[in-house]
Order: C-alpha cells, then structure tokens, then sequence
C-alpha cells in the first residue's frame, strides 16, 4: 500500500490548494488526472477568489464544494453560482474558456472555503467534442444510507444509481459519511478506485489512514473507519491511451498541446463576456506530464 499526501500549491494572491493529483507516485486513477483540494479557510474580505480567464482543451473540469460559493462564467456564456452540494461538470472538448471568482454580492465579506476540483481526461473519441456545461443541483444528486454509511453519487455509477453528471467513460466519484467503526462502502464494479480522506481516519491492513492521506484501493481491500469520518472515493475504467498534461491542457500529444498553446497566444480559444481580463501562458516552459493507463 502507497499512501500519497500531496504537495500545496499557490494558484495565486496566496489562495492554496493541497495537488494530490498528478504526483511523482501516482499520475492517474481510472478517467481522473487531477486533484486540487482547497480549504477548510475563510477568504479575507479584501482578498476574494479571483481566478481569472484561462484556457482548457482534452477534458472536463468537476467542481464541488462543502462550504462557500464560486461564480463559474465560460466562453459558452454560462453563468453558475455553484454552492455547496452542487456540481458544475465543464467538457473543454477542443477548447473552452472560463473563469472562478467569489461573486458580486459575496465580495467585502468573509467566505468561508472547502471543496474539491477535479480534472477528468475525456476518451480519444471525444477529447475534439465541442465544449459544453451541465449544473447539477444538490437535490438531484443520487444519496443513499448504507451501513454505516451516508453515500452521494456526484458523478458516475454506483450501487444501482446513477449521477446526471455526464461522464463520457466509466467513472465514479463519490462523497461519504462514515459513522465510527463502519466499513467503507465500495462499488466493486469500477477496475480502478482511491479513497482520499478529507476529515476523521481510517484503517487499512492495520495501517491508519488521516486526513490528507490517499491510497489506491485493491480489489479486495475494504478500509474501515476508526472514528467518523469524511472521505471522497474515485476512480473508474483506465485511461484509453496515454495523455500528455501541460498547465491547463490534455492531449495525446505534444502537437496537439502546442496547437493550443498558439491557440491561447493568438486568442483564438473564446472569451469569458464581460471579463476582459487572462491568463497568460506559463513563462516557464517545463515539459509536459506524461501520464500512463494504470
């Protein structure tokens, strides 16, 4: 068993976030290839989210908050306040633009903060697809009492149930409640699966897992909860190829990642209205993230 922690990150004014995906131990589960985990903080009054417009291509962005709210604009037109419980499932296909930032009415006032973002590789066949945007509401969320257990589906499959989320591979991503003592529920289903701790702990062949930790799960280990605890499970079908990942970009090859770079130079990838403001591309130019099938 490989416990993976994670490394913080600054996105920026000093908001930061806990990478747990990709790291030098593990680059991918199932479809997901990116894991920010950001809070439990409260955003002082004069330092409000403010992530401005950037580009995506080769995947699908999945926000999900605890606590606070973010206003999602895109080069679409959308326009989302997403709130805790709910979902916003962004498919960049070959090119979408968006930003995240605390809202108008939010600004001047503290906000607490606490949720994830992930980013799922889209499938060969639809890493080209035009872009889209799907909200789901908390309320329509599949939730269900297991033993020991409060499970909600947020994207993907699970027990019988099915998220409205729109995944394009097999996927699951689910947010539990363990009561101490409980087994960790899991879909047996999925080829791929972690459980990354956000609160309480843990136990697996003896050994503890504690908030922050992460492990991939085999198929026949069942982690059992020493105390209450919160936990998020993910994982689903394996990638259908290798990927190349590269600041806000996936593709199967760095022709493909440098058609968007020169994309987003010339302004060519959309504009988020009413936000005049950018991204610009990294100075630095590292190398990109090779990321296998597991």
């Amino acid at each position: 068993m490989q416990k993976i922690h994670g490394k913080n990150h600054d996105l920026g004014d000093g908001f930061m976030v806990r990478r747990m995906l990709p790291s030098r131990e593990l680059r991918a589960i199932g479809p997901f290839v990116f894991l920010d985990h950001f809070g439990p903080t409260v955003l002082a009054p004069e330092r409000p989210m403010d992530v401005r417009p950037h580009p995506h291509i080769g995947l699908a962005t999945v926000s999900y908050l605890w606590q606070g709210r973010i206003e999602h604009r895109d080069s679409l037109g959308s326009v989302q306040l997403i709130e805790p419980g709910a979902v916003n499932w962004m498919t960049s296909g070959r090119g979408i633009v968006h930003s995240e930032r605390t809202a108008k009415n939010d600004r001047g006032q503290p906000m607490p903060m606490h949720g994830l973002q992930f980013w799922v590789a889209l499938p060969a066949d639809h890493a080209e697809d035009a872009p889209s945007f799907i909200h789901v509401e908390a309320a329509d969320l599949p939730r269900l009492a297991l033993p020991g257990a409060d499970v909600r589906v947020v994207a993907g499959t699970a027990f019988g149930h099915r998220s409205p989320a729109p995944v394009a591979s097999p996927t699951c991503y689910l947010d539990i409640h363990l009561e101490p003592d409980a087994e960790l529920p899991l879909p047996r289903e999925h080829a791929q699966l972690a459980v990354y701790v956000i609160d309480g702990q843990l136990t697996l062949d003896g050994t503890p897992l504690d908030s922050g930790d992460m492990v991939v799960l085999d198929a026949d280990e069942t982690p059992r909860a020493t105390r209450a605890s919160h936990v998020v499970v993910f994982g689903g079908a394996p990638l259908d190829g290798p990927r190349l990942l590269w600041w806000n970009f996936v593709a199967r090859d760095d022709a493909r990642l440098q058609q968007a770079r020169e994309d987003w130079d010339a302004d060519r990838l959309g504009h988020v209205e009413g936000d005049d403001e950018r991204i610009p591309l990294p100075e630095r130019r590292r190398p990109a993230t090779p990321i296998a099938p597991n």
